[in-house]
């Protein structure tokens, strides 16, 4: 289970605070998908982001009981100036895993041959795209944070990433910043909907698809 009670999220520039995120609540229970859907600037990713644990909220609280994916998608985690190979490496010491059983699924998944030895920073977005993709699914969670990625790439890397996370993954939580109502209808079951840093949570995925796009 995932709990966000009240979070709230300010951020402080030019002498200014800003509120990205006011009093946001709602659950995840195991094996739930739930979307995120919201304009630019909403807070979708700075949500993710908190419950990643990349940052923390100001006020309000996140607890959980099952293991959570750092955010697909993220480059933060990332040293350009290393190499595929040996982000891989570090990945695999942090969370205990093989390196060699992550480097197979890194490297049959991303399809980026002899780029794997090349530090990340000559990488192409998309050829970052696919590597972070696949890096992050290398390591097994009970639930996947994804922010748009599964936008990325051509069409066959598209439905590679969807049979990834959609039916291979079918038992895993997810929760899935999409502005893409296809993938919202067909995987998602309950939408959770972000305007101007409030949120409030849709069982009727029409209706939050509605209430998205009229505002």
């Amino acid at each position: 289970m995932i709990s966000a009670i009240d979070v709230t999220k300010d951020y402080h520039t030019e002498g200014r605070v800003r509120r990205v995120l006011s009093n946001v609540s709602f659950t995840v229970a195991k094996g739930e998908k739930l979307a995120l859907l919201g304009h630019n600037g909403a807070g979708k990713s700075t949500l993710i982001r908190l419950i990643g644990g990349v940052e923390l909220p100001t006020l309000g609280t996140i607890k959980q009981t099952m293991s959570v994916s750092w955010p697909i998608g993220l480059a933060g985690g990332f040293h350009g100036s290393l190499t595929g190979n040996d982000n891989m490496r570090f990945i695999a010491r942090v969370y205990n895993k093989p390196f060699a059983k992550v480097k197979d699924y890194v490297e049959d998944f991303a399809e980026l041959g002899k780029f794997l030895s090349e530090p990340m920073r000559t990488y192409s977005t998309g050829m970052r795209a696919r590597f972070m993709f696949a890096l992050s699914l290398a390591i097994d969670f009970d639930c996947y944070l994804i922010d748009e990625v599964i936008a990325a790439g051509d069409q066959r890397f598209q439905s590679r990433s969807r049979e990834e996370l959609f039916e291979k993954r079918a038992d895993r939580s997810m929760i899935l910043a999409s502005h893409i109502n296809e993938i919202v209808k067909s995987y998602c079951s309950r939408a959770l909907v972000l305007h101007r840093g409030r949120a409030k949570v849709f069982a009727d995925l029409d209706l939050a698809l509605d209430i998205y796009n009229y505002l």
